[in-house]
């Protein structure tokens, strides 16, 4: 069997496309002044993700970034959005105030860069002794019907209870004081 012409070439310009999407939706959703916006560069995001995911050969993880992430965090987001107070008008701040924030983030993420570089380039890592599972799909559903089956379940207590206060709230609406 022959390959398909040009393959490769095609390959390569769809993980361009996965990469792009990645990157543009987190430049969007960081840099986005309406929250609105920077939650759907968020969903972009973890769609470049997921198609990453599929390019690693891990479809599981790719199904799980749309669902969980895509599926319910961003729509978990608008919904907050939606159910919350307009904003309101901003205050003056002096424009110095944001550069030195800016400086200070700037500052301490080179040094937990160089922390986080020096420990890895300098210290001995042993490898670890056994590999306890194969991280496959059955493996996985094992893992979490039987070893973590009570905390699976506690989380989806706690969604449902979400998403019930949720719906308390829109259907009632709020009372100003």
């Amino acid at each position: 069997m022959t390959a398909f012409p040009g393959g490769n070439f095609i390959l390569s310009g769809i993980f361009a496309v996965f990469a792009a999407a990645t990157v543009a939706g987190a430049l969007i959703a960081a840099l986005s002044a309406r929250v609105i916006r920077g939650v759907c560069g968020l969903a972009l995001c973890c769609v470049g993700l997921a198609g990453l995911y599929c390019f690693l050969r891990s479809p599981l993880l790719a199904l799980m970034e749309i669902l969980i992430y895509v599926g319910a965090i961003c729509v978990v987001i608008i919904f907050a959005i939606m159910l919350a107070e307009p904003e309101e008008t901003a205050r003056g701040e002096p424009g110095g105030g944001a550069l030195l924030w800016g400086v200070g983030a700037l500052a301490l993420s080179a040094v937990v860069f160089w922390g986080l570089w020096r420990l890895s380039t300098q210290q001995s890592w042993t490898a670890p002794a056994t590999r306890l599972t194969d991280g496959s799909p059955k493996a996985i559903g094992t893992a979490l019907l039987t070893t973590h089956g009570l905390a699976f379940e506690l989380i989806s207590l706690v969604l449902v209870a979400a998403v019930l206060g949720a719906l308390a709230v829109a259907r009632h609406g709020r009372t100003r004081p």
